[in-house]
């Protein structure tokens, strides 16, 4: 099966497909998907064909509704149901940040901060994700690799799946940097990039989060289920409709 799957446009569409529960089953392939912003598909006939194939029903959108004005969301596909679910709530400019700022610390402290923030609209996400009827599903931000890495880290914690795995599909995205490094500079031809870490996914940042979930909710599958409100039903749900 395929984890990466290639587009012209999109840098770091991916499967979640394929990883080990605790129980001993797996996550099923093509029904879950991660991804970079769906809004490059317009910019290549080729890719919204390749996304066309994989037969998505559901989107969910994790990114402020300005940035959906600002560079437009999903083509209109017939039988596409799309979601804004905005899971951060206080912006900030990773370009702007400089050499001195480690990714592992800084975005940790920023996870930690969305995780607060957002808990309403990263419930109502993960609701959605358990409902096997919108499935296939595809969530994504701008670049694929926060926002989208929070979501993704507490679904396949639900699943049971154990941290060393999530820790490396979060480290995907490092095959991403150097394309999401240049379409940056696309965007701004007459600017400079200070941050290093922009695009980076390193491993320990992940793990920061997670160690910083349990220090502060009990565990992530406690952040989930106490703090934020899931319950039984929609974990069970969850781990039917995507676990075999």
């Amino acid at each position: 099966m395929t984890r990466h799957h290639e587009f012209t446009r999109l840098h770091n569409f991916r499967d979640l497909g394929g990883y080990r529960a605790a129980d001993g089953r797996t996550v099923r392939w093509g029904r879950l998907y991660r991804s970079d912003s769906l809004a490059k598909l317009h910019e290549s006939a080729d890719d919204l064909a390749r996304f066309e194939k994989l037969g998505i029903r559901t989107v969910i959108d994790l990114r402020y509704p300005w940035e959906i004005e600002r560079t437009g969301r999903t083509p209109d596909l017939p039988g596409l149901r799309w979601h804004n679910l905005s899971i951060e709530h206080r912006p900030y400019d990773q370009a702007a940040l400089g050499p001195e700022d480690d990714p592992a610390v800084h975005l940790a402290e920023k996870f930690l901060e969305v995780a607060e923030d957002g808990r309403a609209e990263i419930a109502d996400t993960l609701r959605l994700i358990a409902d096997g009827d919108g499935a296939p599903l595809v969530f994504h931000c701008a670049s694929g690799k926060d926002r989208t890495g929070i979501v993704a880290a507490l679904v396949l914690t639900l699943l049971g799946v154990d941290e060393e795995q999530i820790v490396a599909d979060f480290a995907l995205t490092e095959r991403a940097t150097a394309r999401l490094v240049a379409d940056w500079h696309t965007r701004h031809p007459d600017a400079h990039l200070r941050w290093p870490g922009y695009g980076r996914a390193p491993a320990a940042l992940m793990e920061r989060f997670l160690a910083d979930l349990t220090a502060t909710y009990g565990s992530a599958h406690e952040y989930a289920t106490e703090t934020i409100g899931l319950d039984r039903t929609t974990v069970e749900a969850l781990r039917r409709n995507l676990l075999h």
